[in-house]
């Protein structure tokens, strides 16, 4: 009788905590680059180069890719598989604001599977200057709902992507 009372409480305990759980997550971050928006635009909807300026790209430079369909266009995809800190998934551009907006769909495959959206956004400061903004939502499914709990999306991402766009101001700022 006791073993029951505490498996009751195991589940109990287990339906709580997912149902005041995090169910959404949205991560962005922000630069300021000293170039023209049309170039920082150009550069950003292109696959290929984002490689040049992404930290998962230099944590593992011998990472399997794959690219399909036209490079900065809707319906490309870039497929890679690499070391732990990389895994394996893909990005799709899902769709382009010309000059503005760039939306991905990225699909993780391994360490585990997950979908979120990304975005990359332009904003023009004046003629030379340019505010980029690089972020990505999506929603925690059970049981990763309750490990949101312990664990800050924020804080595991956000640092990535502080240093990716460091890596693209310097890039693009040569």
């Amino acid at each position: 009788m006791t073993a029951l009372y505490i498996i009751l409480g195991i589940v109990l305990l287990i339906l709580i905590l997912a149902t005041i759980a995090p169910k959404t997550y949205n991560v962005s971050r922000s630069i300021e680059i000293n170039r023209p928006k049309d170039e920082v635009f150009a550069h950003l909807k292109s696959l290929k180069k984002q490689n040049e300026w992404s930290p998962w790209a230099r944590r593992d430079p011998n990472m399997e890719q794959k690219f399909t369909g036209t490079d900065g266009e809707v319906g490309a995809i870039n497929y890679w598989n690499g070391n732990k800190q990389v895994g394996e998934g893909e990005q799709e551009i899902t769709k382009i604001v010309e000059g503005e907006r760039v939306e991905s769909e990225l699909r993780f495959l391994k360490p585990f599977k997950s979908t979120s959206d990304a975005y990359l956004v332009t904003e023009s400061l004046d003629g030379s200057r340019t505010k980029v903004t690089w972020g990505f939502s999506g929603h925690n499914k059970f049981p990763m709902t309750i490990m949101m709990l312990f664990m800050s999306m924020d804080k595991a991402v956000g640092k990535d992507f502080e240093e990716g766009l460091r890596n693209l101001k310097t890039t693009l700022e040569k």
